[in-house]
Parts: structure tokens; sequence; C-alpha cells
């Protein structure tokens, strides 16, 4: 299968690279996440499940438009807890229900200037013979000490006969999905397809996603990781 095709962002409101990726995902049923969507919003299922991810990364390279990266400030840490979503107009895109982040002032950026559901947290990703130890404590707001202990080893390149459909509905998203002012808000995002790798998992110890408000985790994680990819991302439109 072939990924799904990116949209062209021509006036995008920033950019950045999303870097050291691992998508850890599990099934939920689907009243369990629609329960926590807004009215606007239907939740998307693969194989009759909900899909609830939890995407530990590194954010590099942050700016907007005409302003250059600042070395500190640009690169941090984040972890999203995420599920999928399709509005009345048959639109899909990812629904976030947390985003933590490594540094305040990107926190506050985009919770205040983004109207996305942004934490500030104490955060590290460390790189080791292909190992990748991702670390979160949730700092504010609450619930504090939310956390995420994550160990990964990234392995060889999907081939071409596992970029399956699974594989595409996980990962290839081109769309968020806000409330601002209380509006259903969308915006495009463009990146090209994610060059998606076999990844185990050695360790992990998340309390993330109960933290948005669902049950704990059940059964073995679908795991997929990736080096990266470089992303513009739109303005909100209605």
């Amino acid at each position: 299968m072939r990924a799904p095709p990116s949209p062209r962002v021509s006036r995008p409101v920033m950019f950045h690279r999303w870097s050291r990726m691992t998508f850890i995902h599990w099934r939920y049923r689907p009243e369990q996440v629609q329960a926590l969507l807004p009215a606007q919003l239907e939740v998307e299922t693969f194989d009759g499940a909900a899909w609830v991810g939890l995407t530990p990364f590194l954010m590099r390279g942050v700016r907007v438009p005409g302003v250059p990266a600042l070395p500190w400030l640009s690169t941090f840490p984040e972890t999203n807890v995420r599920t999928y979503v399709r509005d009345a107009r048959g639109r899909t895109g990812v629904w976030f229900f947390s985003l933590d982040a490594g540094r305040l002032p990107a926190a506050l950026g985009g919770r205040i200037g983004y109207w996305l559901p942004y934490f500030w947290s104490d955060m590290s990703v460390d790189v080791k013979n292909g190992h990748t130890r991702y670390r979160c404590r949730r700092r504010y707001p609450g619930p504090a000490g939310a956390r995420c202990d994550a160990e990964v080893e990234t392995g060889l390149p999907l081939a071409e006969r596992e970029r399956d459909e699974l594989a595409y509905f996980l990962t290839a998203r081109f769309r968020l999905f806000s409330l601002v002012g209380g509006r259903l808000a969308a915006a495009r995002v463009e990146h090209p397809p994610w060059p998606l790798h076999h990844a185990s998992l050695h360790g992990l110890d998340q309390d993330l996603v109960q933290a948005a408000g669902l049950p704990a985790p059940e059964g073995r994680p679908v795991l997929h990781a990736s080096p990266g990819v470089p992303v513009r991302v739109g303005t909100w439109s209605w």
C-alpha cells in the first residue's frame, strides 16, 4: 500500500520536525473513547476498535514563519495521548487528550495560543545503542506526577508488504481537531510519508492514558518507530 497523500499547507503558522518518534497503540471499545470526545466528533474505528496512541518523541526546530529556530527553546521532548476521529463533514484527523511538553514556553504557547491541552512536564529523551529511553513527569496543570517511562528498541525499516492499512490508519494523519472558543476547529498538517520501522518495547511505566480519563490499556500494544519527518502546521479553520 501507498501512504495517503499529504495536503499542501500553503500558509503555515508553525514549522518543526517530529523526531525519534515511537507510536504505541492499544485497542479500546469505541464507546469508551467516544464518551470523552466533544459531541461534534465521532471516534474512528479500525477492525471494530477505537485506537488510543501514546506517542513520545523529540520536537526539533520549532519556529513560526519569519523567525529562526532558537537552540534551547526550539528543541524539547513531547509525549501525546491521542485518538482518531471524524467530523460531521466526513473529515478525519487526530484528537489529542493531552500533550506533555518539556519546555514551559512551549506548553503555554500550545495551550493559550493554539487551544490544545498542553501540560508542562519534566522530560528527557536519551538514545544509546539503538535504544531510546523516554521519561516524562507532569508538572502543571495536574494531575501532577502523571508519568511515562518507556524504553524502545528501534528495528529494521518496515518492508513494503508490511506497510498495511493499519499502519497508515495509526500514523498517516494530516488534520488536527480542537475546540477553539467552544467551536470545533480543524488545522491541516503537511509532512512526507513516515519512514516506519519495527520497534520493541523493553519497558513501559505510564499513567498518562489513565490521566486522560481512559481505563488502563490492556493487551499487547502495536508499535511503530520513526526517525521523524519535517512538519508544516496550518491555521485553525471552521
